[in-house]
């Protein structure tokens, strides 16, 4: 049992002040996806075995990212209000930057002021607020709204 906790600290873990990054699944890239590569990640309080939530980094630039956005994240209700999504998306920042990417896209709903928040704390620039296309599969969960933010690395 000691060799678990080892492994779990050290592998695939992207570690940050205040919460972990723990790689949970490598979706590679296909028609499916639209041959956009995906990392999604456990959210982990900094060096322990609390999971707090999850999220996601898609590397690439197309029409269902615009949507979508390159980062997601979710937070489990018990964990919020304690900046965790923010704290995470500082991590999938620096992990999107070591990928090659000049930018990064990051979406919300209209009514979601927490997530909205947790964007413009990053330093993303809202870029419009738009109708997602009936043909999305955000559209067929219910998001029909996104509000687009553009996070840009500095040069």
């Amino acid at each position: 049992m000691e060799l678990f906790p080892h492994l779990f600290f050290r592998r695939n873990r992207i570690r940050g002040p205040v919460v972990d990054l723990v790689v949970e699944q490598i979706i590679p890239p296909d028609e499916d996806n639209q041959y956009v590569p995906s990392y999604v990640y456990g959210i982990y309080l900094h060096q322990s075995f609390q999971r707090v939530g999850n999220c996601d980094l898609r590397v690439g630039k197309n029409e269902e990212l615009y949507y979508a956005g390159n980062i997601g994240y979710r937070i489990s209700p018990f964990f919020r209000g304690h900046h965790y999504a923010y704290e995470a998306c500082l991590l999938l920042l620096d992990a999107a930057k070591e990928r090659g990417m000049e930018e990064v896209i990051i979406t919300c709903s209209p009514d979601n002021d927490a997530s909205r928040k947790t964007i413009e704390k990053l330093g993303a620039v809202l870029i419009e607020t738009t109708d997602v296309p009936s043909e999305h599969w955000l559209y067929r969960r219910g998001e029909t709204i996104k509000e687009i933010y553009r996070y840009e690395f500095p040069h």
